[in-house]
C-alpha cells in the first residue's frame, strides 16, 4: 500500500491491512508464519520553514502484530516468536534536511525517516518495525546448550565425544583459577 502525500492533502488515511506470509520479505533468515496485521492512520503534517518553504511530513500512527520464524542463534533449530508493537513515525521528503556542511542532530531528529517519490510504502515501514521489535538473537530457550564448536552436534539432544580441553596455553592460568574456585 503506497501512501501518497497528494492523497493525504485531502484527508487522513485510515488503514487496516493484513499481509500474508511472503508478501513482506524480512530477510533470508526470517519469515512470517502467520499474516501480519496492521492498523492505524496516516496524516499529513505541514511544517513551515519560513515564509515560502513548507515541508510536508507524513505521520504514521498505528500498531501491528506478527508471528515470525527463524533459526535459534545457538542450536539452529527453528524458533517462532510473536511480535506486537505500536508505532508513531514521521517521514520527511528525502534531501530536505541536507546541508552542505557537517551538522549535528538532536535526539528527536533521529526518529525521522525519509520518503521519496511522493510517498511511503506501508510494507517497508512494517518490515522495519518488525525487525526493530525482534530481539537481536532469537533463541529457542534460555537453557539452550547450542552446538558443539568442534563437531557441530546439537548439545540439546545429547552430548558428543569431543574433548573439551583448553588448546591455547594462554588460558591455562584462568583454568587453574577456575579449578581453585570449584574446590
Amino acid at each position: 500500500m503506497f501512501i501518497k502525500t497528494k492523497d493525504l492533502e485531502l484527508r487522513n488515511l485510515e488503514f487496516d491491512e493484513t499481509f500474508k506470509p511472503g508478501e513482506i520479505e524480512l530477510g533470508e533468515d526470517l519469515q512470517l508464519t502467520q499474516p501480519l496485521a496492521a492498523k492505524g492512520r496516516a496524516e499529513l503534517i505541514r511544517e513551515n520553514r519560513g515564509a515560502r518553504e513548507v515541508v510536508e511530513d507524513i505521520r504514521l500512527v498505528g500498531d501491528f502484530a506478527a508471528e515470525v520464524k527463524s533459526k535459534c542463534a545457538r542450536c539452529l533449530e527453528p524458533v517462532e516468536s510473536s511480535v506486537a508493537e505500536s508505532f508513531d513515525l514521521i517521514y520527511r521528503p528525502q534531501g530536505i534536511d541536507a546541508v552542505a556542511a557537517e551538522a549535528s542532530i538532536n535526539r528527536a531528529e533521529t526518529e525521522i525517516g525519509y520518503y521519496q517519490n511522493g510517498g511511503v510504502l506501508l510494507e517497508d515501514v512494517l518490515k522495519e518495525q518488525v525487525l526493530l521489535a525482534l530481539p537481536v538473537k532469537l533463541i529457542c530457550s534460555a537453557q539452550c546448550k547450542g552446538l558443539c564448536p568442534q563437531c557441530g552436534t546439537n548439545l540439546n539432544g545429547g552430548s558428543c565425544n569431543c574433548v573439551s580441553g583448553i588448546s591455547d596455553p594462554r588460558w591455562l592460568a584462568l583454568e587453574d583459577l577456575r579449578k581453585k574456585l570449584e574446590q
